[in-house]
């Protein structure tokens, strides 16, 4: 046994690797345990990363197609090689994850390649202290003197009557790299990934259907942005069944047979080349024998506090393993947040707890998504007297400029004090446009500090302040 170590990281994804980053910069020996070949978790490798650059490939050939508008000659009948493809996309998650090697080694960090799970100290009593026991890989028990933080994330997870064969009823980690396009595609779940795969597929040329089960496509969204998106999927050609449900999936060596129940209680039989399943993910804690240690566990998740301590003392959890009381978003900025939270109370430093009110929300389909902070309808719901104000960004030079016209931002506002409770946008660079609303909350920010703020010209970013000019009944443009 050794206790080398202040600190011991299980799992390096984007809340283990920033955690142990911050711990070290704090002068806390570190060290984090990691079982696949590669650092960045599932973000990096299988998620977040890989996928964006699917989805930059997506546009790419968007704008290439509309080569005659644009002025470009030369180009006749531009398709897509996928080896092509997954040679770039292949290449910036390594560099990535390389980059997150020379981090490790720039502050010191030890990785050790292999599997944890939590036991109690040998000889220790059942209230005794635990220890990290990588028993798997480079085998040896880890016993840090000041904490573990436990950062194993997530894993895609089924519906019922849908088996996952990871052949042609697959996840988003075998959609990322699938080795043709193909024709038909359907896709359960119409959260972040089913979107983002969706206009992946379609922009490729497959012929996509997304089954979700709720009224609406995105459904954590406003509702107006559900409204937007479903309307450009229907003009780009993607098939939407809300208010719908997969009750069977038959795969075999060509593809699969899936039954869906959509609107009206009627029942469609689909033949599709694959099924893939994006209907959220659960904690990854098999095999960390977190309950026989005696954590406290709702539902396969790690229940902690809002400084990320678990009931156990010395053991910490943050990103997609854990729940606080009520939702928990599972997204890597957050888990990066929380990293950064929880290695600073370790080292002693004061511990703030994190506004999930803030998060951003990005959704990388086509056209983007970004919001932060309440729905107009939440925000009804909590008794607010609303004001809302949308500005098209269709009007935009810029928008016209970058031939995309679609979409607009939207802010909800509290009437009787001005305050801006939510802002919420779909069109082009909505993704980075989002950051400009989140200091605004973060600043508990009026409208009319927005109206005041100069926004340059042109540029996408004018949208926001024509926005809050629109809702003060004065968009200047419009």
């Amino acid at each position: 046994m050794t206790s080398d170590y202040d600190v011991v990281v299980i799992g390096s994804g984007t809340g283990g690797y920033v955690a142990a980053i911050r711990a070290a910069q704090l002068g806390l020996r570190t060290a984090v345990v990691e079982k696949e070949k590669v650092l960045g978790g599932t973000c990096l490798n299988w998620g977040c990363i890989p996928t964006k650059a699917l989805l930059e490939h997506a546009h790419a050939l968007k704008v290439i197609k509309g080569a005659k508008e644009w002025g470009l000659l030369g180009v006749t009948s531009p398709s897509i090689d996928m080896a092509q493809v997954h040679v770039r996309k292949n290449r910036i998650v390594s560099g990535l994850t390389k980059g997150v090697e020379f981090l490790f080694k720039k502050n010191k960090i030890d990785w050790v390649k292999g599997t944890a799970r939590l036991v109690r100290k040998a000889g220790a009593s059942s209230a005794g202290p635990v220890v990290v026991d990588v028993f798997e890989g480079e085998k040896q028990t880890l016993a840090p003197r000041k904490g573990i933080i436990v950062a194993t994330g997530s894993a895609p997870r089924s519906v019922p009557g849908v088996e996952i064969d990871r052949k042609r009823i697959i996840t988003s980690d075998e959609a990322i790299h699938l080795k043709e396009i193909p024709k038909t595609l359907v896709i359960i779940g119409s959260g972040a990934v089913g979107v983002e795969f969706a206009s992946i597929f379609g922009r490729f040329g497959a012929d996509v259907t997304i089954v979700e089960l709720l009224p609406r496509l995105v459904p954590i969204e406003d509702e107006s942005v559900s409204a937007e998106l479903e309307k450009s999927f229907r003009k780009q050609g993607i098939t939407a069944h809300t208010g719908a449900k997969v009750t069977s999936a038959k795969a075999d060596s060509d593809g699969v047979d899936v039954t869906m129940q959509v609107a009206g209680g009627r029942t469609e039989n689909v033949r599709a080349d694959y099924l893939l399943v994006a209907t959220g993910r659960g904690a990854m804690t098999t095999g960390l024998d977190a309950e026989a240690v005696g954590l406290v566990m709702d539902k396969g998740y790690i229940k902690v506090d809002e400084h990320y301590r678990t009931n156990i003392a010395g053991i910490s959890a943050i990103g997609d393993v854990i729940t606080l009381n009520g939702p928990h978003p599972q997204l890597a900025h957050v888990s990066s947040a929380e990293g950064i939270i929880a290695a600073e109370r370790i080292a002693g430093l004061e511990a703030r707890s994190l506004n999930y009110h803030h998060v951003p929300g990005c959704t990388y389909c086509d056209p983007e998504i970004g919001s932060v902070g309440l729905t107009e309808s939440q925000a009804k719901q909590r008794g607010y007297d609303v004001r809302v104000g949308t500005f098209p960004f269709g009007v935009l030079a810029r928008a016209k400029m970058a031939g995309e016209t679609e979409g607009f931002v939207k802010i909800v506002s509290d009437k009787k004090y001005d305050e801006v409770l939510g802002v919420h946008m779909i069109g082009l660079r909505s993704t980075e446009l989002v950051a400009e609303a989140v200091m605004a909350l973060r600043m508990e920010c009026t409208v009319e500090e927005l109206i005041r703020t100069v926004h340059a010209h042109p540029t996408m970013a004018e949208a926001i302040g024509e926005a809050a000019h629109a809702t003060h009944g004065a968009a200047i443009h419009i």
